[in-house]
């Protein structure tokens, strides 16, 4: 069953808030576990991982496509959180290396790789998409101002990168962390290598159409 670790803002709502808040933590971190493991689990698989009734969880989510819908919007606000940390370092070069590897320890990705085409997006995310794509432009910058960034990379590089790292896991999860990181150190030797690269990065449309739910 996931731990609860109770926040100060949890602990200053009253009693049934804060048992609401700490059931939405237990919720989101199941069924992290449990879709991430098979995305085509049923609901009341996440309710016994996270030891609530089926009702308490119905009541914050009226379909699995609603869990899924604000896992995946929490993973790109997650996502949005350590960019904008990343860019508050001065070196410029490191500004990218921070971000990248602050997003593989997050692993985010994983709920792209997993659960991409497994609900319907809806247009309460669009702030945080545009939120993104504003900061993946300023570290691509930075990259670029530093002077050691491949002439030829993209944007769309850094979202390969990302997945091919996500892609790594192991039975062991601090093993494939390790993992994650060792890969991730080759891949950004590559970001600072010379020459060209074979085939065009990836077009916006052939990331953003794995969102659109599998028939």
């Amino acid at each position: 069953m996931p731990k609860s670790v109770e926040t100060a803002a949890q602990r200053a709502l009253p009693g049934r808030k804060a048992q609401a808040a700490r059931n939405d933590e237990l919720i989101l971190a199941a069924a992290r576990e449990v879709f991430l493991a098979e995305p085509k689990a049923p609901i009341s698989a996440v309710a016994e991982r996270a030891g609530v009734g089926i009702s308490a969880l119905y009541r914050r989510y009226p379909s699995k496509e609603d869990l899924l819908r604000t896992l995946c919007y929490d993973g790109l606000r997650r996502y949005n959180t350590e960019a904008a940390a990343a860019l508050e370092n001065a070196d410029d070069w490191q500004v990218l290396v921070d971000f990248l590897q602050r997003v593989v320890d997050a692993d985010v990705h994983s709920l792209t790789v997993r659960l991409a085409g497994t609900f319907t997006p809806d247009d309460s995310i669009l702030p945080e998409v545009l939120r993104a794509g504003e900061l993946n432009e300023q570290i691509l910058r930075r990259a670029r101002e530093s002077g050691r960034l491949r002439p030829a990379a993209t944007v769309a590089d850094f979202g390969l990168i990302l997945e091919s790292c996500a892609a790594i896991a192991l039975p062991d999860p601090a093993r494939s962390a390790q993992l994650r990181r060792r890969v991730l150190a080759l891949l950004i030797d590559g970001l600072a290598a010379s020459g060209d690269l074979p085939g065009p990065p990836p077009e916006p449309g052939e990331f953003a159409g794995r969102w659109r739910p599998r028939t």
